[in-house]
């Protein structure tokens, strides 16, 4: 109990005893807040209502660890009512704008629809893992289609709404912000727009933080501490500016900075380390399978590898939709860069695998969505995604849940292990799908079902009881290492940058 769900329940009942001046200061030892503000007003309201269900839900110390089936059942039940007002309505009007830029049938829109809606890994981490990631990739959905309308502004809005609700959404950021950009140097340099979308953007941030701060200014006049334990050491960035800039704490600005500076230290929390448990990306995969530990250098030079590596793999995806702005390529853009952040980026969560899926798998919905090479790509992203999430969602007992969900969505996009259809002869004749694909994924597919046999039936060797995670590691950060590649080669492909189109490719397949 003392994981994810404690961590929500606890920010719950924090933000509705608590002064905002200290949502950010309070016991953070024991699941502090560090998630940006939007989330906090979003416990706040859940904690609000729910205290009036049952005031000892959220009982301010007294409620820590509380282990309580109906409490369960609301925090569930939190997460299906926010999910139906941002994150439904977000994939269905996206899917409409896109499906129509594509010109595809209400067929296709239905099945993208059903397998967005239903997809395994987003369903067992927020339903059974209790969290809100579909509000963040709900507040994406609506950037991407108001986009995709033309309405860029609205857009910037939206986005930053994902990024206040969770940092994760950072993953989407460079090819957001290259698309942008491109719209305004491309086909001719657009100031007026430029201009009107930074400050849209920078009014939006400043919408986002103002109750936080003004919170803050209000119970600074009240004389209230943000840290009555005295116990939290200054923030790193407050340090660093009081060393280059004399800073009075009476001054009126003060209470402004450190609650600002605080807030960014616990939502970018670089101290924790390059990945959190097992990760299947490239870093996890190095220092866990031995080839290299990482665990002997500094932290900065770790940091820095990870930024030049990130760096290097976002470049090109970024790059193709700064110089090919089109409404089309959003999704392959996002899909590419989100992969990249997961594959090298510092501090990455198993669960933030969900963030590269989604543009993956709204693709179904666009134009050749549904041939067997895209379906036989997305549906491999999802399958391999839902099972490197079962070391954690074990752990949570949720292995009915993964089995049926990851068994019900393969058998309904007609992927394996239900069906080997799309892999068939008849498949590579119709020139869909190559060998090497073909090889590619089956022998991922049979490696994930014989992981399964093992790590049930064959105890680890002695002196490692994380063997089967780490094989778990190891292949699925080769098989997302070849779904970036796929992501990054449609972007090419689609925006013709290099001459070629994807009407010339389409005998050949992937």
């Amino acid at each position: 109990m003392h994981g994810d769900f404690e961590a929500q329940r606890h920010w719950m009942e924090i933000t509705a005893h608590l002064p905002i001046s200290q949502w950010y200061f309070h016991d953070l030892s024991w699941w502090g807040l560090d998630y940006p503000p939007l989330t906090a007003y979003h416990s706040w309201v859940l904690a609000k209502i729910g205290s009036f269900v049952n005031p000892l839900w959220f009982a301010l110390h007294t409620s820590r660890g509380l282990d309580d089936p109906s409490l369960k059942v609301y925090m569930r039940a939190t997460v299906f009512c926010s999910e139906y007002f941002v994150y439904v309505p977000a994939v269905i009007v996206f899917l409409r704008h896109y499906s129509r830029l594509q010109g595809v049938g209400t067929w296709d829109y239905s099945v993208a629809l059903t397998a967005i809606l239903m997809q395994p890994a987003t369903m067992l981490i927020d339903h059974g893992h209790f969290q809100y990631n579909t509000v963040m990739l709900g507040f994406v959905l609506a950037s991407m289609s108001s986009m995709l309308a033309g309405r860029h502004l609205w857009g910037c809005v939206f986005f930053v709404a994902a990024l206040g609700f969770k940092q994760m959404a950072l993953f989407y950021a460079p090819a957001v912000f290259a698309y942008l950009l491109g719209i305004c140097i491309s086909p001719r340099l657009d100031i007026p727009r430029l201009f009107k979308i930074a400050l849209v953007t920078v009014l939006a941030f400043v919408l986002l933080f103002s109750p936080l701060l003004f919170g803050s200014l209000y119970d600074s006049y009240r004389n209230v501490p943000p840290d009555p334990s005295g116990v939290v050491q200054s923030p790193p960035l407050l340090t660093s500016i009081r060393e280059r800039v004399t800073l009075s704490e009476k001054s009126w600005y003060f209470p402004l900075l450190l609650q600002l500076t605080q807030s960014i230290h616990r939502i970018f929390p670089f101290s924790r380390g390059l990945f959190e448990d097992k990760v299947p990306n490239l870093w996890c995969a190095l220092h866990a399978s031995g080839i290299h530990k990482l665990h002997q250098y500094a932290p900065a030079t770790v940091q820095r590898a990870a930024l030049a590596a990130t760096s290097l793999a976002i470049m090109p995806p970024c790059l193709i939709i700064l110089v090919r702005p089109r409404r089309e390529l959003l999704p392959w853009a996002l899909a590419t860069c989100a992969w990249a952040f997961f594959l090298c980026s510092y501090q990455v969560h198993e669960k933030s695998s969900l963030l590269p899926l989604l543009p993956m798998t709204v693709l179904l919905g666009g134009q050749r969505g549904l041939t067997r090479s895209t379906r036989a790509w997305v549906g491999f992203a999802n399958v391999l995604g839902t099972w490197t999430l079962f070391p954690l969602l074990k752990k949570d007992e949720l292995r009915v849940p993964y089995f049926v969900l990851t068994l019900l969505w393969a058998w309904l996009m007609g992927l394996p292990p239900t069906s080997l259809a799309l892999y068939r002869e008849s498949s590579f004749a119709n020139g869909e799908l190559r060998v090497g694909t073909r090889i590619l994924h089956l022998g991922i597919y049979a490696a994930m079902v014989v992981w399964h046999g093992v790590e049930a039936f064959v105890p680890t060797l002695e002196g490692k009881p994380d063997l089967w995670v780490v094989l778990n590691v190891l292949v699925g950060a080769a098989g997302f290492g070849t779904c970036y590649l796929w992501c990054l080669w449609g972007l090419v492909a689609k925006s013709e940058i290099m001459g070629i189109g994807l009407s010339r490719t389409k005998a050949k397949g992937s």
